[in-house]
């Protein structure tokens, strides 16, 4: 063997030696000793999420995420009830498929969004972060919620019109004088879908991320791929 392959091999076993090492230590630790890959890890987490909402359907098909138009279980009083009776008579089931559909639309274009917030956490934010099983989740959904939001909305709006969601609150307005009367506008039914639909998505993140923890060696094998 050369000197210059020797050389090579013996870089790449110390490098995979000391990752071996890193992936046997708590979470934590690997995490300050890598510099750690946050932005690594917290990626998969948000792309792992937004996968499997954007697949149709998945919204609407886990009731821990399902979108409800706003004031369908969670107004109280007469109109609660009014709206809640329509509900049941089903007038209002292709508009809440539609609304669900719709978040999944828009989270299958929102990776970057999720990505540039990520991008944003610093060296000095990682101690908070490894302290929990979904710290990361927990610090992006604390630090740029708001951010999140605002450029989530017009991709749900996007898709609220593209699905002919608006078309339908329209039509059920015309012929229903129960949804004119708790006023639900386009826009408010688009924020109501952010809402809930980013709501879903740190659900889901939170778990992609518990479970990346869990399984330290999948990360590091990720980490690997791009050293050689």
């Amino acid at each position: 063997m050369t000197v210059q392959k020797q050389a090579t091999f013996d870089r790449r076993r110390f490098i995979i030696g000391t990752a071996a090492v890193g992936a046997l230590l708590p979470f934590g630790s690997l995490a300050q000793a890598q510099g750690l890959n946050i932005g690594s890890l917290l990626g998969s987490a948000s792309d792992g999420a937004l996968d499997k909402l954007s697949v149709p359907g998945a919204f609407y098909g886990d009731k821990d995420v399902r979108i409800g138009l706003p004031f369908v279980g969670n107004s109280g009083g007469l109109l609660g009830s009014i709206l809640g009776a329509g509900q049941k008579l089903g007038i209002l089931d292709g508009l809440i498929k539609s609304v669900n559909n719709a978040a999944g639309l828009a989270a299958g274009e929102a990776k970057p969004i999720f990505r540039n917030a990520i991008n944003d956490i610093s060296f000095n934010d990682v101690p908070g972060i490894v302290k929990t099983g979904d710290g990361g989740t927990q610090y992006l959904r604390s630090s740029a919620n708001d951010d999140l939001h605002s450029k989530l909305k017009p991709l749900i709006d996007t898709a609220l019109g593209d699905l002919g969601a608006y078309r339908q609150l329209d039509s059920l307005s015309q012929q229903h004088s129960f949804v004119r009367k708790v006023g639900l506008s386009r826009d408010g039914m688009s924020t109501t879908v952010t809402d809930q639909g980013l709501d879903g998505i740190f659900n889901y993140m939170s778990k992609e991320e518990r479970s990346l923890r869990a399984n330290p060696l999948d990360t590091v094998g990720k980490v690997f791929k791009g050293l050689f």
